[in-house]
C-alpha cells in the first residue's frame, strides 16, 4: 500500500507541480499563428516553374524556418501553380525569418583586391582597383599609425549601382564590389573581391558554436576533396604573392584576406594567418553573434534554393477571430467536463472522482509537456491543435470508463473486492493499450503525410494519448487500489461495491 501512495505522490507531484512550473517560468503553450497571429507571405515562383522543382524549394523553405528559434511550426505548401504561402507564427523578427526563407544560398570564398576607404563609403568612386602601380596610405586609429603600401591602377568596373558605388548583380567568377553590415544593418565596409571556382555545393558540413579561446561565434565549415584543394590553394596564393614570392604583411594588406559571400554580400572576411595557406579541407568563419552563426548555418546546411522566388504579398495576420474561437472552444470544454465530472461521479460513485481527477492530472501533464516541448523545440498550439487535445479527452474518458466497467464484471462474477481492482485493470490496460496504440499510430501517419493545421492536430492527438497510458497505469491504478483499501471500497451507496450494484455477501443490498 505505501507503494502505492508513494507512486501516487509523485505522479501527482510531476503534473501539478510542472503545471505551475510551466506557467510560471515562460513555458506555457506557445500559441500558432491562427492564436497568437504572425505573418502571412507570399513568394511566387518564375513562369514555367517544373513542379517538382517548386515542391524541392517548399522543402528547403520549410527545413530552413524550422531551425530558425524565433519561428514555430511554420505552415508552408504549394498554393496555385506557382505560389507558396508561408505562415510564421510568432516571429520576433520578421526580415530576418523572410530572408532566410527567400535567399537562394550561394555560398563562394572570393580573394580580397582592395578595400574601399571610410572616406568613400559614401562618395562617387565607383573604380576598382587592380595590382599594379604602388601608392601609399596611412591609416590612424586612437594614437596608433599604420601605413599600409599597396600596388593600385584603376579602371572602370561595369554593373556598379550609381548611389551605392557597389555591384548590382554578383557573378562569383568575376571581379565585384561588396559590402558587408553589422548586426543592426549598418554598413560595414566595401571590399573588391575577384572571381573564384569555390562555391557553396562543395561544402560537407557547417556546425555553429562557440570559441572560447576567440571569445565569439563561429561557423565551422567542412570542405570535400576538391573544395579543400582550391580553398588551399587561394588562401595560399592570399598569404603569399604568387608573382613575386612575397609574404603579403598580416593585418596590413588587404589581399591576406579571404571574403566569404552570400548572396552578394559579404558574410565575413578573415585574414589567412598561416604563411602556406589553410589545408585539411576545415575553415571556420568569424561571426558576430549567436543569431548570425546559426542563421548562415542554416542556409549552408540546407543548401540553395533551386529557383529564386518574387515577393508577392507580406502581411501580418490578427489573432482576434482565432483567440475568440479559442475562448469559445475552452468554455465549451469546461462545460462539457462539468457536465461529464456530475455524470460519471453519479454513475460510478467514488470512482467518479478518480475519473475527475486523473482528468486533471491528464491535463497538467499535458500543458506540461506541450509547454516545455514549445520552450525546446518551438512546438506552438493552433485551433487544430486544440482540436486534437479535446478528442484525447474523450480517448480518456473511455479508458476510465473500460477499467470501471471491468471492475463491476469482476465484481459480479463473485471475486473479492481488491482481486477484482488489481485483475480488472490488468485486463482492462491491455484493452486500453490496444486502443491508444491504434490512435498513436493514426496520429503518427497523419502527421507524417499531412501538411498544414492537420499536422498539429496529429501531434497533440499523439502526445496527448502517449500521456493517457501513463496517466492510466500509475495514476488511475493506483488511486483505485487505495480506495479499495479503504472505507470507500466495500462500505455503503458512495463505495465501489455499491457502483457495481452487487451487495457483499451476508449485508443487505
Amino acid at each position: 500500500m505505501s507503494r502505492r501512495i508513494v507512486t501516487l505522490s509523485v505522479i501527482v507531484a510531476i503534473a501539478w507541480g510542472g503545471l505551475a512550473l510551466a506557467l510560471t517560468n515562460d513555458m506555457a503553450p506557445k500559441l500558432g499563428l491562427d492564436l497568437k497571429g504572425g505573418t502571412s507571405v507570399i513568394l511566387r515562383a518564375p513562369e514555367g516553374t517544373d513542379s517538382d522543382v517548386l515542391a524541392k524549394a517548399v522543402e528547403v523553405m520549410r527545413s530552413r524556418i524550422e531551425a530558425i528559434g524565433g519561428v514555430q511550426e511554420p505552415e508552408i505548401q504549394v498554393s496555385g501553380e506557382r505560389n507558396v504561402l508561408i505562415q510564421l507564427p510568432g516571429v520576433t523578427n520578421q526580415e530576418q525569418a523572410l530572408s532566410v526563407v527567400g535567399q537562394t544560398g550561394q555560398l563562394s570564398f572570393r580573394p580580397v583586391l582592395a578595400e574601399r576607404g571610410f572616406d568613400d563609403l559614401f562618395g562617387d568612386i565607383f573604380q576598382s582597383t587592380t595590382t599594379t602601380a604602388a601608392s601609399s596610405t596611412t591609416t590612424s586609429v586612437g594614437s596608433s599609425t599604420t601605413t599600409t603600401t599597396q600596388t593600385t591602377t584603376t579602371s572602370t568596373l561595369p554593373g556598379l549601382d550609381t548611389e551605392t558605388g557597389l555591384t548590382i548583380a554578383d557573378d562569383p567568377q568575376g571581379q565585384a564590389w561588396l559590402a558587408s553590415y553589422d548586426e543592426t544593418g549598418v554598413l560595414d565596409e566595401v571590399l573588391l573581391v575577384g572571381g573564384t571556382t569555390l562555391m557553396g555545393e562543395q561544402i560537407d558540413e557547417a556546425l555553429p558554436y562557440f570559441d572560447p579561446t576567440e571569445n565569439q561565434w563561429v561557423v565551422q565549415l567542412g570542405l570535400d576533396s576538391q573544395g579543400a584543394d582550391a580553398f588551399e590553394a587561394m588562401t595560399k596564393a592570399a598569404a603569399v604573392d604568387p608573382n613575386t614570392g612575397i609574404t603579403r604583411p598580416l593585418y596590413v594588406d588587404p589581399q591576406r584576406r579571404i571574403a566569404i559571400v552570400l548572396d552578394g554580400e559579404i558574410m565575413s572576411a578573415p585574414w589567412v594567418t598561416p604563411d602556406e595557406g589553410i589545408a585539411g579541407g576545415t575553415a571556420i568563419i568569424s561571426v558576430g553573434s549567436q543569431q548570425e552563426a546559426q542563421d548562415l548555418s542554416v542556409v549552408l546546411r540546407y543548401g540553395s534554393l533551386p529557383i529564386s522566388f518574387e515577393r508577392l504579398d507580406v502581411k501580418k495576420v490578427s489573432a482576434t477571430l482565432g483567440s475568440d474561437s479559442l475562448q469559445a472552444g475552452l468554455l465549451a470544454g469546461l462545460g462539457g467536463l462539468i457536465l461529464v465530472a456530475i455524470a460519471v461521479v453519479f454513475y460510478y460513485r467514488v470512482l467518479g472522482f478518480v475519473t475527475v481527477l486523473g482528468i486533471s492530472v491528464f491535463g497538467s501533464l499535458l500543458i506540461a509537456t506541450i509547454g516545455t516541448l514549445g520552450r525546446v523545440q518551438g512546438l506552438t498550439l493552433t485551433l487544430s491543435g486544440v482540436t486534437g487535445i479535446i478528442v484525447s479527452i474523450g480517448i480518456t474518458a473511455d479508458s476510465y470508463i473500460v477499467y470501471f466497467e471491468r471492475i463491476k464484471e469482476e465484481i459480479r462474477e463473485g471475486r473479492p473486492l481488491l482481486l477484482a481492482v488489481d485483475e480488472g485493470f490488468s485486463r482492462a490496460f491491455r484493452t486500453i493499450l490496444t486502443a491508444d496504440t491504434v490512435s498513436i499510430m493514426g496520429a503518427f501517419l497523419l502527421y507524417a503525410l499531412a501538411i498544414g493545421p492537420v499536422k498539429g492536430f496529429a501531434l497533440s492527438l499523439g502526445i496527448a494519448t502517449v500521456v493517457d497510458i501513463i496517466v492510466a497505469y500509475f495514476f488511475t491504478r493506483n488511486a483505485a487500489g487505495l480506495l479499495a483499501r479503504s472505507r470507500f471500497g466495500e462500505g455503503g451507496w458512495f463505495s465501489i461495491r455499491g457502483a457495481s450494484g452487487v451487495a457483499l455477501k451476508g449485508s443487505t443490498p
